[in-house]
């Protein structure tokens, strides 16, 4: 059994439909002061070292640790979850029309070291959104868009924001599952 380095929805939903036998816990990391310390990075490279930060973040001796982390970055500007609903509205009017880059990044420590990591990227090319849309669209979403960098949830009414998407599925959930998969099969965690 894993452990989880996180209490994601979405990202203990992929693992359960996958069959993977893990534990969540919640990973104690000021998430913001290493983006800071990050500034001018990669997106990329940010969210692996989100995830990574997660993955060490939990002390486990022996299971294997799994940590990921999403970011959305828009016309060269890095957007974290909305800290309200006004916040949410304005990122949904920043993305109107723009395409919409989101990355998402994954890493397994065991016994204190990172033994593998991986990001992928996806983009969503968002349509023209009315402020009349956005509202009727936070009405029924808000709050749990609010957990969401992207503001929306993939599973429920977010496809309304977008003309087309390019990239995998599970990056556009969070998390690159095909991926992370594959590594814990190399690390005996799965069966081959």
């Amino acid at each position: 059994m894993i452990v989880l380095a996180s209490k994601s929805a979405s990202r203990r939903a992929m693992l359960e439909a996958a069959g993977v036998a893990f534990e969540a816990q919640a990973a104690d990391l000021d998430e913001r002061a290493l983006e800071a310390r990050m500034d001018g990075a990669a997106p990329a490279d940010i969210a692996l070292a989100l995830a990574e930060a997660k993955a060490l973040a939990i002390a486990e001796p022996s299971r294997p640790v799994l940590g990921s982390d999403s970011l959305v970055v828009v016309d060269a500007r890095r957007f974290d979850k909305p800290a309200s609903r006004d916040e949410a509205a304005a990122h949904l009017a920043f993305f109107s029309g723009r395409t919409m880059h989101l990355h998402s990044a994954a890493s397994i420590a065991r016994g204190g070291e990172v033994v593998w990591r991986h990001a992928s990227v996806a983009r969503l090319q968002v349509r023209e959104l009315s402020s009349e849309f956005i509202e009727s669209y936070l009405d029924a979403e808000w709050p749990e868009v609010g957990h969401s960098v992207g503001v929306f949830r993939i599973e429920a009414r977010g496809p309304q924001l977008f003309e087309h998407i390019e990239g995998d599925q599970f990056t556009v959930l969070g998390m690159p599952l095909l991926s992370v998969l594959g590594a814990l099969r190399d690390l005996g965690e799965l069966r081959r």
